[in-house]
């Protein structure tokens, strides 16, 4: 797992991305990949052959808030945990940042795997590329 800052491995981010929610889930290229890419962090997970699995980003927001987006891992490496792995990479992220609470609209189906970690359901459901969503949110713990 890790941080990627170069066009590589935004790269790398990008393939993940497009192979879940392009390919198997129908969003559009242009509303997946969008202008939010540019400025936000991305975190990939590689393989034991460094290959891209997983993916997700971070924008920072006002208020001491991050935004936590596009958290993907390819279908044939789900269920091993690393959804949970990108998670916790990117909520130590945000407290090295001194981010008080983080934000994210996750799939409604996903909602389950964010509760367990933390998050908590703040709105109705919505769409957004014609998928439901639901907005989350988490506060964060400094020891």
């Amino acid at each position: 797992m890790k941080i990627v800052t170069d066009d590589h491995g935004r790269q790398d981010a990008f393939s993940v991305r497009k192979k879940v929610f392009v390919e198997e889930q129908g969003v559009p290229l242009h509303l997946e990949l969008d202008e939010y890419d540019t400025d936000a962090t991305h975190f990939v997970v590689y393989d034991n052959e460094d290959h891209p699995i997983g993916a997700g980003r971070m924008r920072g927001l006002v208020n001491a808030h991050g935004k936590i987006e596009r958290i993907c891992v390819l279908p044939e490496h789900r269920g091993k945990h690393f959804g949970n792995m990108i998670m916790n990479t990117l909520e130590e992220h945000a407290r090295v940042n001194s981010m008080k609470k983080l934000l994210l609209n996750a799939q409604t189906y996903a909602v389950p795997f964010y509760e367990k970690l933390g998050y908590v359901v703040t709105s109705p459901e919505f769409m957004d590329a014609d998928i439901p969503h639901r907005a989350m949110e988490k506060v964060l713990i400094y020891d």
